[in-house]
């Protein structure tokens, strides 16, 4: 996620239910490797330090735990600070930021009393994950962006909450990606299936056509146990050695992230009939902004050719025979 959406030096950075600050820990890791110069500019040195990083979470031990890991990851004063995220009304952090990384809590439900006001305003609704989304849209400058991870349900949900925010995400703002992930992702934590909604506060719309992806293996095993598949060279969405086609079978990442770069290209060609496909805005409009991957993958059935009944009939009655012949060699040798 943080590698899709490729931070700059001058990003401000959010995560509204941080944890242990691992987007922002993979942000600063990303610049650091990506901009090599990034710590010799006094501006950026300074940026980097203390104004691009904000993490947000109402449990104090994460809190801590998430200060830490920036701090040993050598980001010297990270805004790690307290907050219900979805209690607090955020007229002082809107449109304060222009990249929101998170994996909010899910499948949970708060009273319309204890939800902030400019939330419901968006969108009325007491689940979490969608008002985590109206949340990533107050948060957003124009023109910022954003990847998210969301349960399926908010993909093809029929409540008028889903429906609405799902239309102001395609009309509204742009819509870039959906990228769908197995099932086991999360394990052993949840097995809800989820997927990964990539978007760009615009404000005036711009959704021209979503790029799905179907990521099938992540390199780890889909399990409890969560095992790697692969050797460390070979995991995650950069490996430092080429894939095999067998290889790749067991880790979707890199073929995902390479066409990500080519979703207003190549990808546009790819028929549906394959892991990764844009999908026109026109017919998402059409499918209600259902946004499954499965309502748009065209499925190829192979034709199988079977053989006529009366052949196979006859090689019954032949076995039959064989078998009738057989036992009466048996009977035979008794006697």
């Amino acid at each position: 996620m943080v590698a899709m959406t490729a931070p700059q030096p001058t990003d401000i950075i959010c995560d509204p239910a941080c944890g242990t600050a691992g987007f922002l820990v993979a942000a600063g890791e990303y610049l650091r490797t990506n901009e090599p110069g990034l710590l010799h500019d006094a501006k950026h040195r300074a940026h980097f330090h203390d104004g691009m990083f904000h993490g947000f979470d109402f449990d104090n031990t994460m809190l801590r735990i998430g200060s830490m890991n920036m701090l040993l990851h050598g980001v010297e004063n990270p805004d790690i600070r307290y907050r219900d995220s979805l209690a607090q009304d955020h007229s002082a952090d809107e449109e304060a930021y222009t990249l929101v990384l998170a994996n909010p809590p899910f499948a949970g439900s708060l009273d319309y009393e204890n939800t902030a006001k400019d939330l419901l305003a968006i969108v009325k609704t007491k689940k979490t994950e969608l008002l985590f989304l109206a949340l990533f849209l107050r948060l957003l400058k124009p023109g910022g962006r954003a990847a998210v991870i969301v349960p399926d349900g908010v993909l093809f949900g029929s409540s008028n909450a889903h429906k609405t925010l799902r239309r102001m995400l395609v009309e509204e703002q742009k819509l870039d990606a959906v990228v769908s992930l197995p099932s086991g992702a999360f394990r052993p934590y949840a097995g809800v299936s989820t997927a990964i909604l990539l978007f760009t506060k615009t404000n005036s719309g711009g959704t021209d056509h979503v790029w799905f992806y179907d990521v099938e293996a992540d390199g780890w095993s889909l399990d409890d146990k969560r095992t790697p598949l692969l050797s460390e060279d070979k995991l995650g969405p950069v490996p430092t050695t080429a894939l095999t086609a067998e290889e790749h079978a067991k880790n979707n990442l890199p073929d995902a992230l390479a066409r990500w770069a080519e979703r207003d290209a190549a990808e546009r060609e790819r028929p549906r009939t394959e892991q990764s496909f844009c999908v026109p805005k026109a017919d998402i409009v059409a499918q209600g902004y259902d946004l499954s991957l499965n309502r748009y993958r065209e499925e190829v059935h192979q034709e199988i050719e079977h053989r006529a009944p009366k052949e196979i009939l006859a090689d019954l009655a032949k076995l039959e025979e064989e078998i009738q012949q057989e036992m009466a060699e048996l009977e035979g040798m008794l006697k």
